[in-house]
């Protein structure tokens, strides 16, 4: 996220955070665009006003160096014209100022599905059942409580079943960027994950790929 207002940036990340995704956020145009071309991000929301440079020079920038990550443009300026800008340089979606932050969460999680070809909210492998606008989880009949963290992992395996995923997939995509995690949380997170949705009596659901990571559903 780049928004230079730090009130709203920081109540916007802890909203994020809450709800369960990894963010990594920035008030400077500079640094944002060093983020959003140094990761592989599911969704940047980008301010318009901005020091350093300004939101659709990032969105420039960024479409032009061939990245495919969904912008979402937050500002205050609600014209016609802004909006076309915005949307022609290659934004995806755009919201106006003042918003409310249950918006943002559902056009992001949208921009998300998006982003793994999904319009549905409900992602079913085998007799695993995901909701990714509740965020709830069921095998069978049984709902599985979790963890955000562990719900974060399970959410990307499953936007991704049936492929594998590498450690360092799901590290870009779970984990913020400045986070001092040591370097096997996601094979630990995995092995909760194993623990809690994996029964004796029902198909093992995560596979490992020696050498490769993970996948989710049907053994490769």
């Amino acid at each position: 996220m780049v928004e230079d207002y730090r009130p709203l940036r920081e109540s916007l990340a802890k909203g994020l955070r809450e709800a369960g995704f990894a963010v990594d956020a920035t008030g400077d145009g500079e640094e944002g665009l060093w983020y959003a071309t140094s990761n592989d991000y599911d969704v940047i929301i980008l301010d318009i006003m901005l020091p350093g440079r300004d939101g659709l020079d990032i969105l420039k920038q960024l479409r032009a160096k061939g990245r495919q990550s969904h912008v979402l443009i937050l500002t205050a300026r609600d014209t016609l014209s802004d909006r076309v800008t915005g949307l022609d340089l290659g934004a995806d979606d755009y919201l106006v100022k003042p918003f409310a932050f249950q918006e943002l969460l559902a056009r992001v999680r949208a921009l998300i599905r998006r982003s793994y070809r999904t319009k549905n909210p409900l992602i079913e492998v085998q007799d695993l059942r995901i909701d990714l606008t509740l965020q709830k989880v069921w095998r069978g009949q049984e709902e599985i409580p979790l963890t955000p963290r562990e719900y974060a992992l399970l959410e990307y395996l499953a936007t991704r079943a049936g492929q594998v995923v590498s450690r360092t997939d799901i590290w870009e995509h779970v984990y913020e960027f400045d986070s001092c995690t040591s370097s096997n949380v996601v094979d630990v997170y995995i092995g909760y994950l194993r623990r809690k949705i994996e029964k004796p009596d029902t198909p093992a659901l995560i596979h490992t790929v020696r050498g490769r990571g993970y996948v989710l559903g049907v053994q490769p």
